[in-house]
């Protein structure tokens, strides 16, 4: 987790305080005028004292900075990977569609080109984010398949659009397509929700990591941060390192705010790592997505083959259609000799980045809990916990309080950092949040149900390419086929649960989080 360039912030620390004290004499002096440091003899002035504070101040949030600089790197680098690879799966479907499809279908699919160009534009802007309805995309397209694929294969009739709503209203129960359009509407859909929640999680996780390292330092903290790192040098005890269970209770009290995410980031991480499971497992995903064309062309083969019986039962049920004025040739004479498709595995490419994915996510799990550790062994370079001679805040010594636990609520007795549990962050509070909406989208996920991702298509554009479909050919006939289940809003996850396991008993109502959004606003204006 880049904890080897951990230790470069302190060590500059150290080495100026050494070319400081080497080229400056000092006289001791009674350190009465002194409101950090303890008031014996020192070599420090009052500005000096400032100075130092302040200086604490911007080191340590650099610091902070840089730790999660280091996490950030890892979640979007695992987003990077896996969005690479579902792009590149994508294009080679379709592109798989675009070299076969002339040769297998003549007129079939080169009168019809739009109608997949328009599929492969929604999938894309679905899997980005839009607030599209997968289920009711995919019957769009088989509807508007169906109902040029009829008119081409009956050249003879003078189709009106009133015929064609008839057909389309018979074609369930007639089955033309056979069982691909049902049968990939599960597998696709499942594989897509999956995939969006998967991706997006990684973008959430890394822009929480963000915000929350970009929180300023309470002055209670810098006061204490400041007494940890510089009041040694101040006393002539440069050379002592602070002890480490001191260095411990002050860092987890600078941080007790950061700790609170420590359950809902687990959550997050335990949730990608059971969808990255079943990307990997049940929903398939390198055989869902890569062989779309495979099964489009499946579906079109059973249409030509069951023909004839189709339009029979076509005219029985709507009647038959007056014959055309129009010369026409039958679209079977255009039709070019049928192309073997197939569809290049990269079932081990996919495992191997899940496999990657699963061993950071692990690893970053408990990174909330360890960082006051991590900086204080590694940044710090604080002495050993047995160690009766190193910096206690007072002098050289033992220290001998005990570390306080993780979190705000237990820093009530910290005897390094004054902290008011009664104040938390609200920053950190609305990541907390953040990370609960993004838990609860990939529980959904992982039982198969679609999300409505409001404004989520500004975090994942700038990956792969393909148009919008245009309005007016999107929107025109959603009418003709209804989505068997409509998106769910976001919802927040009970805090009784533990990861994704139990996310469709633990999904409350949208309402609901609008009701905390504003309870959390109003105890914002009370604790000020």
């Amino acid at each position: 987790m880049g904890g080897g360039h951990w230790s470069l912030g302190f060590f500059s620390w150290q080495s100026s305080f050494k070319q400081l004290s080497y080229s400056t004499t000092f006289s001791l002096i009674l350190g009465e005028h002194l409101r950090i440091c303890p008031q014996g003899y020192t070599c420090c002035t009052s500005e000096m004292e400032e100075n130092f504070a302040n200086k604490s101040r911007s080191e340590f949030e650099a610091m902070m900075k840089e730790a999660g600089r280091s996490v950030q790197t890892t979640l979007t680098a695992q987003h990077r990977s896996f969005d690479s690879y579902f792009q590149d799966l994508l294009n080679k479907s379709e592109k798989a569609l675009y070299d076969a499809f002339p040769s297998m279908y003549g007129e079939l699919y080169t009168q019809n080109m739009k109608v997949f160009k328009d599929l492969y534009s929604e999938l894309r802007r679905y899997y980005r984010g839009s607030n599209i309805n997968l289920e009711e995309a995919l019957n769009e397209f088989w509807t508007r398949l169906l109902e040029r694929l009829f008119k081409l294969m009956n050249p003879q009739y003078h189709i009106t659009d009133e015929y064609l709503d008839c057909m389309v209203k018979h074609a369930e129960q007639h089955k033309p397509f056979g069982e691909v359009p049902r049968d990939l509407k599960v597998k696709a859909t499942r594989a897509f929700i999956a995939a969006r929640s998967y991706a997006q999680g990684f973008l959430v996780g890394s822009d929480v990591v963000r915000k929350v390292s970009q929180v300023s330092l309470s002055h209670e903290c810098t006061r204490a941060i400041m007494k940890l790192m510089y009041c040694p040098h101040c006393r002539g005890m440069s050379n002592v390192k602070p002890c480490n269970n001191y260095c411990l209770n002050v860092v987890k009290g600078c941080l007790a705010n950061q700790a609170d995410l420590n359950t809902e980031w687990k959550y997050l991480m335990d949730s990608l790592v059971v969808v990255a499971d079943r990307i990997d497992g049940p929903y398939n995903v390198d055989t869902v997505i890569g062989t779309i064309h495979m099964r489009i062309a499946e579906a079109i083969s059973n249409l030509q083959e069951n023909k004839d019986s189709i339009t029979a039962k076509v005219f029985q049920g709507c009647g038959n259609p007056k014959i055309s004025t129009k010369g026409s040739s039958s679209e079977d004479k255009k039709r070019r000799g049928k192309v073997v498709l197939e569809a290049k595995s990269s079932a081990q490419a996919l495992e191997m980045l899940v496999l990657d994915a699963k061993g950071n996510l692990t690893a970053l799990k408990t990174y909330w809990i360890t960082l006051p550790g991590s900086l204080c062994s590694k940044k710090v370079m604080a002495s050993s916990a047995a160690d009766n001679k190193c910096w206690n805040g007072m002098t050289k010594g033992s220290y001998l309080p005990e570390v306080m636990g993780d979190g705000l609520a237990n820093q009530i007795n910290n005897p390094e950092v004054e902290v008011d549990i009664t104040k938390p962050d609200m920053t950190i509070r609305q990541q907390i949040m953040q990370l609960k909406i993004m838990t609860n989208r990939l529980g959904n996920a992982n039982i198969g149900n679609d999300v409505d991702f409001q404004d989520a298509s500004d975090d994942m554009s700038g990956s792969g390419s393909g148009d919008s479909c245009p309005d007016d050919v999107c929107g025109k006939r959603l009418s003709k086929s209804p989505s068997t289940r409509q998106p769910e809003t976001h919802a927040i996850p009970k805090q009784s649960g533990h990861g994704i396991n139990g996310a469709s008993s633990r999904s409350l109502p949208s309402a609901f989080l609008l009701l905390l959004s504003v309870a959390f606003i109003a105890a914002q204006h009370l604790w000020r």
